[in-house]
């Protein structure tokens, strides 16, 4: 592989596309500012506007989200596995049918695998621009979100509408409804009841894992923070390692399977036989099947990163705590 051919399958930080209307409260006054990145896989985005880099998935989706202080997104429900990372800043995250049921914060390297079926939602409360990393389960990331009832009719008032078919549709744009397209219908009293309300102490324990215990925990040998045998057990689709300084050795290794590298911190030197590169913190790299390569620190200091590869495992339910 030339180094054209692997910068190709790379997504520099700085190279990323925002959406700022991807969702339907995307005019909603305190969700107004949040911008939506889709870096491997179209995600969940409701907007023909968004920009997808890389159109390949390897069984999940790479996505991202970017918010300026005290920006939040709404309460919304996923098929599939979502779990976040927090690559800049302090964040909020909070459950519940009125996001009531519990919540935490997560500091700079934080991921939180949050449980299918669960209205989820989550707010910059840091000083800066911050920015969260996200993994979503399945090629189509389980076809689109769910929206609390609140959410679709707040929306109206500010000019988007939602349609059956998961598009948005702008009336400041002077755009309506196509003929034979509905609103997307609210859930009922009945169908509300079928949203789990975990507490706190149902979600920390199984579901959040905090960054300087993958730290401790990666001394030796990568983390692993979700799977089978991880730290957060479950089976989403696809594993979660954490990796340091010394978690692996830096001759080189091949994978039978796809293997997506997210830097934390640090620099990290890639090498493959066509050539070499260094990853950077909130780069994406998509490694490919079979593909030789070598991974290692490229300077002294702090070094981390997240390395997701996909499973056998269908994508569906996570959480079964719940």
């Amino acid at each position: 592989m030339t180094p054209d051919q692997m910068e190709q399958r790379i997504v520099r930080y700085g190279d990323l596309q925002p959406c700022k209307t991807a969702f339907i409260d995307a005019h909603t006054p305190g969700s107004d500012r949040k911008e939506n990145f889709t870096i491997i896989g179209g995600g969940v985005s409701e907007s023909p506007d968004q920009y997808v880099h890389l159109r390949e998935t390897p069984g999940f989706n790479i996505g991202a989200a970017g918010q300026p202080p005290n920006c939040r997104n709404s309460l919304h429900s996923h098929h599939t596995a979502e779990v976040f990372f927090v690559l800049k800043g302090r964040w909020r995250f909070f459950w519940g049918r009125w996001g009531t049921a519990g919540e935490f914060i997560a500091e700079e390297g934080d991921i939180f695998n949050i449980p299918t079926g669960i209205f989820r939602a989550f707010e910059n409360v840091g000083t800066d621009y911050g920015m969260i990393m996200a993994i979503l389960g399945g090629d189509d990331a389980g076809g689109g979100v769910v929206w609390a009832p609140q959410v679709i009719t707040d929306a109206k008032d500010y000019g988007l509408l939602l349609g059956e078919n998961g598009r948005l549709y702008d009336s400041k744009k002077g755009e309506s409804l196509p003929d034979g397209v509905k609103p997307m219908p609210l859930l009922d009293d009945d169908q509300l009841k079928a949203f789990p309300e975990p507490t706190t102490a149902d979600v920390i324990p199984n579901c959040v894992a905090r960054y300087w215990d993958l730290m401790a925990l990666s001394d030796r040998q990568p983390a692993k923070v979700i799977g089978a045998e991880g730290k957060l057990r479950d089976r989403p689709g696809f594993d979660v390692e954490f990796l340091s300084r010394n978690s692996i050795p830096d001759t080189p290794y091949t994978l039978d399977r796809h293997e997506i590298l997210m830097p934390m911190r640090g620099h990290w030197r890639l090498t493959w036989s066509g050539g070499t590169t260094t990853l950077n913190p909130g780069d994406t790299a998509a490694i490919p099947p079979g593909l030789e390569h070598a991974l290692a620190p490229s300077m002294t200091g702090e070094a981390s990163l997240y390395r997701v590869m996909n499973t056998p495992d269908p994508a569906g339910a996570t959480g079964r705590l719940l």
